[in-house]
């Protein structure tokens, strides 16, 4: 998911360099060399485009962007094949989230097959992150959420229903789960690069 609008960064962050790439390549670079099957970038710019077309991924213009996360949610659930065990969400602007962190979600799903696989980052604070993957039983669910919070929705109601619905993997390295929304973020991203 790269369609949104930046507004506290008042710049698109995606595009920010960072290692000598654009923040959204680092993204990309980590699910296309992962074991994910399809890899779809929602986009809202014709930049980010560019360089999901570099990486020959499949891209889809989101038009209505303006209503939030849930948008580009909708749109890729409804342009990926209908064959889909499950869809892996990620965001653009988290370029920690390495092809390693990728597998073992995918690893996991493999394994225990549930409804809902989260992230958790953290030793002390537990920081519920991405890539999120659901299973494609949740498609009608997934295709129905609204606003700007994605399928967090999704898995609190799962959470409460079924607690074996939703598995949390952790993972100790809070700087998986970085993301960059202020001038202050890009700032600690880039003082050790």
């Amino acid at each position: 998911m790269a369609a949104g609008f930046s507004k506290r960064m008042g710049k698109d962050k995606l595009l920010l360099p960072f290692k000598g790439k654009p923040i959204v390549e680092h993204v990309i670079k980590g699910a296309v060399n992962s074991k994910v099957d399809q890899v779809l970038l929602i986009y809202r710019t014709e930049q980010v485009q560019q360089i999901g077309a570099k990486y020959k991924i499949d891209t889809l213009f989101n038009d209505k962007a303006e209503l939030g996360q849930s948008a580009s949610v909708r749109l890729a659930v409804r342009n990926s094949p209908k064959s889909v065990s499950a869809f892996l969400f990620f965001v653009g602007d988290q370029p920690f989230v390495s092809t390693e962190l990728i597998n073992k979600v995918i690893e996991v799903y493999c394994e225990r097959k549930p409804k809902i696989i989260v992230p958790v980052y953290g030793n002390r604070n537990r920081k519920r992150g991405t890539p999120v993957l659901f299973s494609s039983d949740l498609k009608n669910e997934l295709l129905n959420i609204k606003g700007d919070k994605g399928g967090r929705d999704l898995i609190d109601i799962y959470s409460q229903k079924n607690s074996q619905d939703v598995v949390y993997i952790k993972f100790e390295d809070e700087m998986k789960a970085f993301d960059i929304d202020t001038w202050d973020d890009y700032k600690q991203l880039i003082k050790d690069d």
